[in-house]
């Protein structure tokens, strides 16, 4: 969470603040901030400061599980940590200078969703964020909110991922988008949580209340593309095909693939698919054929072998559709049985074949 370069000297710090037994522990990048909360076992008075973040767990994580004790001069500001056998000494720093935490507007909008609704939705759709500087909006996930349902939605360009749930919605249509560094922050913390999870936004800044943290980010302000538009109704062309089964074909094929292009071809034929690469500096190539459902008139398109196998990934369907119109246009992938409340679609944009 803390930045290698901070700004502001006070950012490398922990923000301790003890209040009646409770401590709760604050850190921050100046754009998103985490809060977590904790009971202590004992504890004589109030009070706040800020520790340098690194010092102190380096410190830590070379001592066994144990009760600490925290002596704080407020006025000198020294801190012993004294354990089992032993005792640091280091120097703690006035916390009035850790920045305040911002509260979204009286216009803002609450949702609820559950964690575990969450998590799915950014465990799938964050691989396919951009990194743009051009286009700021699509570095983040878009959350787009309707009075029937919530839908998650990330897309570079390339590929696209729209995750919609028909288990949680707003009281309004709202939406925001999400940036990458808080959306990975809770992808590692949802896992521990259950029930649900609060999200207050504003159009600059969002708040997100877990059980047992709280996080403030400055949200991607601008227009997100209306991502319906590039998302093809009707490909005519459908393969149905066993996930794992391509993936570990892929995985094998494309190592002969061009180190530049990591193009791949997939040639459909009745009830079989072809797996085929080709690297022609190297005079290199592989092909393998699978075995699939597919009725249609025989038709070839090409695609980055990374980012079949990254859309692939991301869904836990034991088998996909591929739906497909011509070599030219988008390629849809979607799991042959949705899991309940849901509706998963991923996108990728295919690559020209030479041939």
């Amino acid at each position: 969470m803390i930045n290698s370069k901070n700004t502001l000297p006070i950012l490398d710090c922990f923000l301790f603040e003890l209040e009646d037994g409770t401590l709760s522990v604050t850190v921050s990048d100046s754009e998103t901030t985490m809060v977590t909360t904790l009971e202590v076992n004992e504890s004589d008075a109030n009070g706040r400061f800020a520790i340098v973040a690194k010092t102190l767990l380096d410190a830590l994580k070379e001592i066994p599980e144990q009760p600490l004790t925290f002596d704080v001069n407020v006025e000198t500001y020294e801190v012993g940590v004294q354990y089992q056998n032993g005792k640091y000494s280091l120097m703690a720093q006035n916390a009035d200078e850790f920045p305040q935490s911002v509260t979204p507007g009286d216009n803002s909008v609450r949702v609820e969703m559950d964690a575990e609704i969450l998590l799915g939705g950014i465990n799938r759709a964050i691989f396919a964020t951009a990194d743009d500087e051009l286009r700021p909006v699509m570095n983040g996930i878009y959350f787009d909110i309707t009075t029937e349902d919530i839908t998650m939605v990330a897309s570079d360009g390339h590929k696209l991922v729209r995750c919609k749930t028909l288990a949680a919605k707003g009281n309004e249509r709202a939406a925001f988008i999400l940036p990458k560094k808080p959306a990975t922050l809770l992808k590692n913390l949802l896992p521990k949580e259950q029930g649900s999870v609060s999200i207050e936004f504003d159009e600059r800044n969002a708040v997100f209340v877990l059980a047992s943290y709280r996080m403030v980010c400055r949200l991607i302000e601008g227009r997100y593309p209306n991502y319906n538009s590039v998302i093809p109704q009707n490909n005519p062309h459908k393969v149905i095909v066993d996930r794992m089964q391509l993936i570990g074909a892929l995985r094998r094929v494309s190592i002969f693939s061009s180190q530049a292009s990591s193009l791949i071809k997939l040639r459909m034929q009745e009830n079989q698919i072809v797996i085929s690469a080709q690297d022609i500096d190297f005079s290199t190539s592989a092909e393998e054929t699978q075995i699939c459902q597919y009725a249609g008139t025989p038709m070839s398109i090409g695609f980055k072998s990374t980012f079949l196998i990254d859309i692939l990934n991301n869904i836990s369907a034991e088998e996909v559709v591929i739906e497909l119109a011509d070599p030219s246009r988008a390629g849809v992938v979607v799991p042959v049985e949705q899991a309940e409340d849901e509706d998963l679609l991923m996108l990728l944009m295919p690559m020209m074949l030479n041939d």
